[in-house]
């Protein structure tokens, strides 16, 4: 099947959502504990921020 051909901005459009997923993506990998916060500016994905967390090691059942 056959889509109609993108114009150039809809291609740019395109690229720039794929990189965008991509970084959020790459920023999601091994994250067990944490947060991602992704900072919009007048419609613009500016910022994408990782912060990991670790859990202690200790064994909880001996508190």
């Amino acid at each position: 099947m056959t889509f109609g051909a993108q114009n150039p901005t809809e291609q740019s459009q395109s690229r720039i959502s794929k990189q965008l997923l991509d970084e959020i993506n790459k920023a999601l990998i091994g994250l067990r504990f944490g947060q991602v916060t992704i900072t919009i500016q007048d419609g613009n994905v500016v910022q994408i921020e990782r912060i990991d967390r670790r859990r202690s090691p200790f064994d909880k059942t001996t508190h």
